[in-house]
């Protein structure tokens, strides 16, 4: 069973590179098309002003967070600005325990069985498959022949619509979507064109297996 926090759509839009002021437009694109669970990345410009602006705009409507959360103590920086998820594209414990402590879903990334146990370990909501690119739907199904039963992963890196039927089919939970769905300069009817279509293919791919 997926976690809370990824119903009802398991899609994260992963909006690298969005500006504070950009931020409203895009999240009502988004959130008109169905998405629910928004992420910016640290290294975005003026990051924590883009998670407040998307948290007083739709924080009771969508899950906001961060991606890219390196350091622990970015975590508080960003519950402090109203992100309720952390996003990681490594796996740190402490991190991991930081977002604990702060009571906020942590998501690490990882990319060998190892990475993805030790992370389990250390707490983790769920998993984030990443690089994608590099780890293809046979890689996550044989990760799930061994992961604990239930555990949500989400391949993340070079997702597109093409790609989700074959990632579901192998036991994929979710998806973060990053560049197929925005990228710096992209205005909202873009955006939300591009939102319309992976939420189209998503509830069209096959129903995850069951583990």
């Amino acid at each position: 069973m997926k976690p809370d926090w990824l119903q009802p759509l398991p899609l994260v839009a992963i909006l690298r590179g969005l500006t504070p002021t950009e931020a409203p437009a895009i999240g009502a694109a988004l959130y008109d098309a169905g998405f629910r669970i928004l992420e910016v990345p640290l290294n975005s410009p003026q990051p924590l002003d883009g998670i407040a602006a998307l948290a007083r705009g739709f924080g009771e409507r969508c899950v906001v967070g961060a991606g890219t959360v390196l350091e622990p103590a970015q975590v508080e920086a960003v519950a402090a600005a109203g992100g309720r998820l952390i996003v990681m594209p490594h796996t740190d414990a402490a991190v991991i325990a930081a977002a604990k402590r702060a009571g906020l879903p942590c998501v690490p990334g990882a990319a060998t069985p190892s990475e993805a146990f030790a992370a389990l370990r250390a707490g983790a909501d769920a998993l984030k498959l990443f690089p994608a690119e590099q780890l293809g739907p046979s890689v996550l199904k044989a990760w799930r022949s061994v992961l604990p039963a239930g555990t949500a992963v989400l391949p993340v890196g070079g997702i597109t619509p093409q790609r989700i039927a074959d990632y579901r089919a192998a036991g994929a939970a979710g998806f973060g979507i990053g560049s197929a769905l925005y990228a710096p300069g992209r205005d909202a009817a873009d955006v939300a064109r591009r939102a319309r279509e992976f939420v189209a293919t998503w509830n069209a791919a096959r129903t995850d297996p069951q583990p």
